[in-house]
C-alpha cells in the first residue's frame, strides 16, 4: 500500500472539525511534503515525526512523502497532528495495519516518540464523539477527556506502544476513569473576616444571587478588592455542565495543568489596567480566548477601573449585553461565551480621598471632572449596581467578632438561584425583555416609585430595565413571589445617584 488515511481533529475556536491525513508513498528521491494549510508548528512536524518513529524501533522510509490535512481550506495549527502523520505514513509503508475509520487520533510526539500534553482535547471529544468511536491520544490528556461518557479512550505513553498495540502484540486497555464533581471546594478568601461593609456585603449577595455587574466605589484602602475576591466563595459551585464549558475554554487557551486537568471552581480572573484589548476581548493570528471568555460562568474583576484604557472599558459593552464576545478576523468570526459577573473597583477621583471622612481630596474639579469621564455613560448602565465602599474606622477593624460566613451566605444565594432556575432555567441578568415584562410585575405604589425615580434621575430605559431585574433578585432572596416597594426602594439605591450626564 502506498495511500494511507488517518483521522485527525482540528479546533477552531471552542469547535472540532475532522480532518484526514492523507499520506502517499511513491518512488523518487527521498522527501516530505506537509500540504492543507498547516502552520509553521506542523511544517516543523517532519523533524518530529522522523526521529520518532526511527526512535521507536520503526523504519521511516526513504521515499517521496506526502501528506495532506483535508480539508485543505481551514487553516491548520499545532503539534497535534504528529501522531496521526506518524502512524499515517507507517500505514502507507504497509508496517502497520489499516486504522479504523472511527479512530481518531491526536497527539504531540517527542523525538524519542513519547507524547507529550496537548491543548484541545475536550472541545475534540464534545464535538467528534458522535462521528467517531474511539480516541488514541496522550495518556497525559486521559481524564480530560474522560468528561464525556459513551466515548472509548485509548491512553497512548508512546508510539512505540501504539505500533506493539496495532500489530496486536502488546494491548493497551482502554480508560475506564470516572471523574466526581467535588463539592467541597475551599476558599482562601471568606466574607466572615471582611471587617464592616456590611452594606457591600449585601450587594454582593445580589450580584451573585442573580448574576449582577457590580461597580465599588470608594478611597484607597476601605476594602474593595477584597470584597471583590470573596465572589467566589458565595456563588454557587459549578454543575456537570458548566464543568464542561470552563474547562472547554481553559483546554482551547492552554491553561489546564496536568495535575488540574479539569476546573471545579467558578473563574475569578483580574487582569492588570495595562491589559491590551486582545488579551481582553480574545484574538491573535489563531485566535484565542481573552480574559473576558475565561471568565464564563465566573468572575472578572476590574480594579483600578478608571485606568483601563478606553478602548479596553468598550470593549466590555458587547459581552455585558449580549453574554457572548465575536471576535472578527480576515479569516472568519469566532462567537465565544462570555456570561460572567463583572466587578469593578475604582477610586472617586486621581489622589482617591474625594468625599473622605478623614482625608482631604487635593484634586482640581477638572481633575475630578476628567477622571470619572474615563469610563462612558453606556458602560455604566450596563452595571446593575454602584455601591460606596468607605473607609473602615478602627472600632471595626479591631473587633474580634467574626461576621456571618460566606458558607450562610452561598445557601441563600442557592435557594434564590434555584427559584430562578424553576422559573426559566436561567439567571434574573439573563432575562430576555418579555420574560422581565411577565416576571417583574409591579403594583401600583411601586410604579409611581419608579416613575418618581427615573424622573428624578433621568434614568435610561435601560436602567429601567435592569433596576427590575436586581428587585427581582432582591425578591427571590427574600422568598416573595412579587415584587414589593421594599424590593424596588433597595435596588433603586444602588444605582448612581447623580443625573446622566454623559
Amino acid at each position: 500500500m502506498s495511500l494511507a488515511k488517518v483521522n485527525s481533529a482540528a479546533v477552531v475556536g471552542l469547535d472540532a472539525y475532522p480532518v484526514e491525513v492523507e499520506v502517499d508513498i511513491s518512488n523518487g528521491l527521498p522527501s516530505f511534503q506537509i500540504v492543507g494549510l498547516p502552520d509553521k508548528a506542523i511544517e516543523e512536524s517532519k523533524e518530529r515525526v522522523r526521529a520518532a518513529i526511527k526512535n521507536s524501533g520503526a523504519n521511516f522510509p526513504m521515499k517521496r512523502i506526502t501528506v495532506n490535512l483535508a480539508p485543505a481550506d481551514i487553516k491548520k495549527e499545532g503539534p497535534a497532528y504528529d501522531l496521526a502523520i506518524a502512524v499515517g505514513i507507517l500505514v502507507a509503508d504497509e508496517q502497520l495495519p489499516v486504522i479504523d475509520e472511527q479512530a481518531l487520533l491526536v497527539g504531540e510526539l517527542a523525538l524519542n516518540g513519547k507524547l507529550r500534553h496537548i491543548n484541545g482535547i475536550l472541545p475534540i471529544v464534545i464535538s467528534l464523539n458522535k462521528k467517531f468511536s474511539e480516541i488514541i491520544l496522550p495518556k497525559i490528556n486521559t481524564d480530560e477527556a474522560s468528561l464525556v461518557e459513551d466515548f472509548q479512550i485509548l491512553p497512548v505513553e508512546s508510539l512505540k506502544d501504539l505500533i506493539f498495540h496495532l500489530k496486536k502484540e502488546k494491548i493497551i486497555e482502554h480508560a475506564k476513569v470516572k471523574i466526581e464533581i467535588k463539592n467541597n471546594v475551599e476558599y482562601e478568601n471568606d466574607l466572615a473576616y471582611v471587617k464592616g461593609q456590611e452594606q457591600a456585603k449585601r450587594a454582593l449577595e445580589i450580584a451573585a444571587a442573580g448574576g449582577h455587574n457590580v461597580l465599588f466605589n470608594g478611597p484607597p484602602g476601605s476594602g474593595k478588592t477584597l470584597l471583590a475576591r470573596t465572589i467566589p466563595s458565595i456563588l454557587p459551585q459549578l454543575n456537570k455542565d458548566e464543568i464542561l464549558e470552563v474547562t472547554k475554554i481553559y483546554s482551547v487557551a492552554g491553561l489546564l495543568s496536568t495535575d488540574q486537568p479539569i476546573i471545579f471552581e467558578r473563574p475569578f480572573r483580574a487582569p492588570h489596567h495595562t491589559v491590551s484589548s486582545v488579551a481582553l476581548v480574545g484574538g491573535g493570528t489563531y485566535p484565542k480566548p481573552g480574559e473576558i471568555t475565561l471568565s464564563h460562568r465566573g468572575v472578572l474583576f476590574m480594579d483600578e477601573f478608571a485606568e483601563f484604557p478606553r478602548s479596553v472599558l468598550e470593549a466590555l459593552r458587547q459581552p455585558l449585553e449580549d453574554g457572548i464576545i465575536t471576535v472578527s478576523r480576515a479569516q472568519g468570526s469566532i462567537a465565544y461565551p462570555a456570561k460572567f459577573i463583572l466587578v469593578a473597583a475604582q477610586n472617586p477621583c486621581p489622589c482617591g480621598y474625594l468625599g473622605d471622612t478623614k482625608k482631604n481630596c487635593i484634586c482640581s474639579p477638572v481633575q475630578i471632572m476628567r477622571y470619572q469621564k474615563r469610563v462612558s455613560g453606556p458602560l455604566l448602565d450596563r452595571i446593575d449596581i454602584h455601591i460606596e465602599v468607605p473607609r473602615v474606622d478602627y472600632e471595626k477593624l479591631s473587633s474580634d467578632s467574626v461576621a456571618e460566613s460566606s458558607e450562610k451566605v452561598r445557601e441563600r444565594v442557592e435557594k434564590a438561584r434555584d427559584l430562578q432556575y424553576a422559573r426559566f432555567k436561567k439567571i434574573n441578568a439573563e432575562m430576555s425583555p418579555r420574560e422581565t415584562k411577565k416576571y417583574c410585575l409591579l403594583d401600583e405604589e411601586s410604579k409611581n416609585l419608579l416613575k418618581l425615580a427615573m424622573a428624578q434621575y433621568d434614568l435610561s430605559a435601560r436602567q429601567y430595565t435592569r433596576i427590575l431585574k436586581v428587585a427581582r433578585t432582591i425578591a427571590d432572596l427574600a422568598g416573595s413571589q412579587n415584587i414589593s416597594k421594599e424590593h424596588l426602594a433597595e435596588a433603586l439605591q444602588y444605582r448612581t445617584k447623580e443625573k446622566n450626564t454623559y
